[in-house]
């Protein structure tokens, strides 16, 4: 208790530490100050910041995670939050036991891509990266609802499928409005046997990508590759958020199979490929 009163006299927070010290012993309260990282502002008393060091109420620092990031990325923003190694954070998110450990339904994947929840969150100084994850993962399971589970078996989809599918789709638009129609798109492609032919899941499997998908890309057979394999592919290309996990669980009812951009957030869809050609024309070689 001492030492924390010189500290606090120190740091200017209080103005007077044996006044500090006799409160806090008058209140019996000498005993139970938790340690950690604390934030006081000018207007406090000391009774507030005694209340403040019983109560643990430290300081929190933030981790904002976009929608639609991978776990590399995650991970950078972890690590430039000053919550340990990108390194460390991308072992954790991939390993075998670490991921068992998690209340994830039935999940199979060799690693947490798509389950690590895009949200703000907020932890104190010094919080191990498990706790980091778990965080994230609960809140993954907060937001995908038994409602959702349920409508998902009913598609005939699992929950990692799902997910995988919500990754393409949170890679495919930033326009929410679009989400459950771009899925349709998908769930269309996926019933009539057609191959997905998406972007995104070519560009995550390229090793340093440039920024510049080309032919030789979109003819290279990897696991990821919707344009060279049938299906999803091997599994979540970012980490999708409610939005486009919602949209997966219930597209639109539509007849489309295809979509362009329209270059401006948005995209124009078709039924045929003739109408699909056209809009190509018009939309991107301006024609």
């Amino acid at each position: 208790l001492r030492h924390v009163a010189e500290k606090l006299e120190s740091a200017s927070v209080i103005t007077n530490r044996h006044l500090f010290v006799i409160l806090a012993r008058y209140r019996e309260d000498h005993k139970k100050i938790k340690t950690g990282e604390y934030e006081f502002f000018a207007q406090y008393t000391p009774e507030k910041i005694l209340d403040m060091l019983v109560k643990g109420k430290v300081k929190l620092h933030k981790i904002t995670v976009p929608e639609g990031l991978n776990i590399r990325e995650i991970s950078a923003v972890v690590e430039k939050a000053g919550f340990g190694s990108r390194e460390n954070f991308i072992k954790l998110a991939t390993d075998p036991d670490f991921i068992k450990s998690l209340e994830i339904e039935n999940i199979q994947a060799g690693s947490l891509e798509g389950y690590l929840f895009p949200e703000t969150y907020f932890f104190p100084s010094g919080t191990d990266q498990k706790k980091i994850i778990s965080s994230m993962v609960d809140r993954f399971n907060k937001v995908f609802i038994q409602q959702w589970r349920d409508a998902s078996q009913q598609l005939g989809f699992s929950l990692h499928q799902i997910v995988i599918l919500a990754s393409i789709i949170e890679k495919e638009t930033a326009n929410s409005a679009e989400r459950p129609l771009i899925s349709s798109v998908f769930h269309n492609r996926l019933k009539r046997g057609m191959r997905l032919e998406s972007d995104p899941t070519v560009i995550y499997g390229i090793a340093d990508f440039n920024g510049n998908i080309t032919k030789k890309d979109l003819l290279a057979v990897t696991p990821y590759n919707t344009y060279a394999i049938s299906g999803l592919p091997a599994g979540p290309i970012a980490n999708p958020g409610k939005l486009s996990l919602q949209a997966a669980v219930f597209p639109e009812k539509s007849d489309f199979i295809f979509f362009v951009s329209k270059n401006d957030t948005t995209h124009h869809f078709s039924s045929t490929l003739k109408e699909h050609n056209l809009a190509v024309r018009k939309y991107q070689l301006k024609r």
